[in-house]
């Protein structure tokens, strides 16, 4: 007898094949308003000749040498921005403005490819050369005034590629005013002015690329919804500290009130990291750099070892808990970006 199974009938067409989800970008997709709206920007700024292809793919990019931008294919239904969220603890084009400032980002690299920028000498010295080491793993230094702020992460630190174009989407961005807002940051209003007087000369210029050729488009990518998020997730467990005597510093053992009465309502630990941990995980990363793949286990390994040791908090103090717990994952977050360990 067949039975009713809410969670496999859910789950089942993630188990398909991507290409055969019927994701798209027309204009009847929930994306196709926003890409209008980002050509009119483009529009609005002058950039005319240059004409990007748009298509879904398994991240933000674009090839190197063309003038493709690929979108994360979880953007084109909100039920898989939903699963995104569930599955990796992040969305990278959370709402229509945050795609638009992705969108605004991978148009400089666009730019660049298309005119070659990054071959001439005033580019190299004003953000260096294409040729230096691409590095996912990056040591930004927060709040440096020698790069702009745009994406999350102090992003333009992770090479001369994403400094310029950092650079552009700062500058393309609608009713911002570059000028005064980085009046006082003389390196990165350089490169700014170099945007603005490089983006007026090449005005009327047609490109000199046009290469709109894709890499893994939605279309053809023959492997599951599941199977994605499993690789996504793969790979050996970091191993993390003793991080026993931080929590306990936070939060009482049961049976062993500190704070409040013992017959005060009191809540699990480990319930508070998991329910501030997407907010948690997207806020160190923009504020420290610390991809959201390494906070999230982190979080979790912090929720697990509360429970295990039995912690709890007063209700009546969950503010100053989520104080602590927030400011602990940030500091260990900024050891790791910035020695490659989360202890000394």
């Amino acid at each position: 007898m067949a039975t009713d199974n809410p969670a496999f009938r859910e789950s089942a067409p993630w188990s398909r094949p991507i290409r055969d989800l019927g994701l798209a970008l027309d204009d009847g997709s929930a994306l196709g308003p926003i890409l209008a709206e980002f050509r009119e920007e483009l529009r609005g700024r002058g950039i005319v000749r240059v004409v990007p292809r748009f298509y879904l793919s398994t991240e933000w990019g674009v090839p190197d040498g063309t003038i493709a931008i690929a979108l994360p294919f979880y953007l084109a239904q909100p039920d898989l921005v939903d699963l995104q969220a569930e599955r990796a603890g992040y969305v990278e084009g959370m709402g229509p403005a945050d795609i638009l400032r992705y969108l605004r980002h991978e148009m400089g690299h666009v730019v660049n490819y298309a005119y070659r920028l990054h071959e001439s000498a005033e580019w190299v010295e004003t953000f260096g050369r294409m040729s230096e080491p691409y590095r996912e793993e990056y040591r930004p230094e927060p709040f440096s005034r020698r790069f702009v702020r745009h994406l999350p992460g102090w992003y333009a630190q992770k090479h001369p590629d994403e400094d310029w174009a950092e650079t552009f989407a700062v500058w393309m961005t609608p009713g911002r005013d570059w000028r005064a807002e980085y009046a006082e940051w003389p390196v990165a209003l350089a490169k700014l002015r170099y945007c603005d007087r490089t983006l007026a000369a090449l005005a009327d210029r047609d490109p000199l690329v046009t290469d709109d050729g894709l890499d893994e488009d939605v279309g053809e990518i023959d492997y599951s919804v599941d199977q994605y998020y499993r690789d996504l997730m793969a790979g050996p467990a970091e191993p993390f500290p003793d991080l026993d005597g931080a929590l306990r510093s936070i939060f009482e053992d049961l049976g062993r009130p500190e704070h409040s009465p013992a017959d005060s309502p009191r809540e699990p630990a480990s319930a508070l990291f998991r329910r501030i941990e997407r907010e948690l995980t997207a806020d160190v990363f923009r504020w420290t750099g610390c991809f959201p793949e390494r906070t999230r286990p982190l979080i979790r390994h912090l929720a697990d070892r509360a429970d295990q040791l039995g912690q709890v908090y007063p209700v009546d103090r969950e503010t100053p808990a989520v104080v602590a717990a927030t400011t602990l994952v940030t500091a260990l977050a900024m050891n790791h970006v910035l020695r490659g360990s989360y202890l000394p």
